[in-house]
């Protein structure tokens, strides 16, 4: 495996959505939804260093003084800028390995980020970057892009569109000729990606996050994707018609059908 602590897996992070404001402050068992997810995302065994990349708006010092409270790596960017906030990020914290996890997915798998980690070591000199978004088959809410350093860079170079800025990865996804992409698809050969939604854009979402929550983390702390599955589609199915309605509402999905 490559060296842990040039690995860095960056949580983007802000108070403000234009869908959910502060959900990534609501309570899910006890603690802040950003807490619990950081939870997961350390039990990874690639999970070693991560960093919560937030703004330098005054309104989300509440969130770095959560990190500085519970013991979380922050940095501060660009509010707008995501490209540029992961690639200073990445220098700060020296980084050679770079994951991108966005911070509205409290239920990702963290078995999940370790297979696409594996499948990016494992073929570490035929790929830059590697995702399991192109094409997306796993449950929305378990988004994993890593890429080298040299690949984020070459982005922060060159990207000038502002959906690339904005969501850090699009110049890489939109230019194949130069570089070369991974993905990882769900080995059960399924694709739940517009069925069931575990990411939290709106008000519906949180209450069905809140409601796995409360059902499995009592019995299972780190419950992982089959025990959501067999939650709300065998033992409580009407959990799953809670955001029943946003199945499907998906940024990277439909940035490829606009092109």
């Amino acid at each position: 495996m490559q060296n842990p602590n040039k690995i860095l897996i960056i949580i983007q992070a802000r108070r403000g959505s234009s869908r959910l404001n502060e959900k990534i402050l609501l309570p899910l068992c006890g603690k802040e939804l950003i807490l619990r997810m950081v939870e997961r995302v350390r039990a990874s065994i690639y999970g070693r260093n991560i960093v919560i990349a937030t703004t330098l708006k005054k309104e989300d010092d509440v969130l770095v003084e959560l990190c500085k409270r519970e013991g979380i790596l922050y940095f501060r960017g660009d509010e707008f800028d995501l490209l540029e906030r992961h690639y200073h990020a990445s220098l700060y914290f020296d980084a050679d390995i770079v994951a991108k996890i966005p911070s509205d997915c409290p239920l990702i798998d963290p078995k999940i980020i370790d297979k696409v980690f594996d499948y990016f070591f494992n073929n570490f000199y035929k790929y830059d970057y590697v995702s399991n978004l192109h094409p997306a088959t796993y449950p929305d809410g378990n988004d994993i892009e890593i890429m080298k350093i040299d690949t984020l860079e070459a982005a922060w170079k060159n990207a000038r569109e502002d959906y690339q800025r904005e969501h850090t990865t699009p110049y890489i996804w939109d230019n194949p000729d130069k570089f070369s992409i991974g993905n990882v698809e769900w080995e059960t050969g399924m694709d739940y990606s517009m069925s069931h939604r575990f990411t939290i854009d709106y008000l519906e979402d949180y209450k069905f996050i809140k409601r796995v929550f409360e059902e499995l983390y009592p019995v299972k702390p780190l419950f992982g994707l089959k025990d959501i599955l067999t939650l709300i589609d065998k033992q409580i199915p009407e959990i799953k018609e809670i955001n029943k309605k946003y199945n499907g509402v998906n940024w990277y999905r439909n940035h490829f059908n606009e092109l």
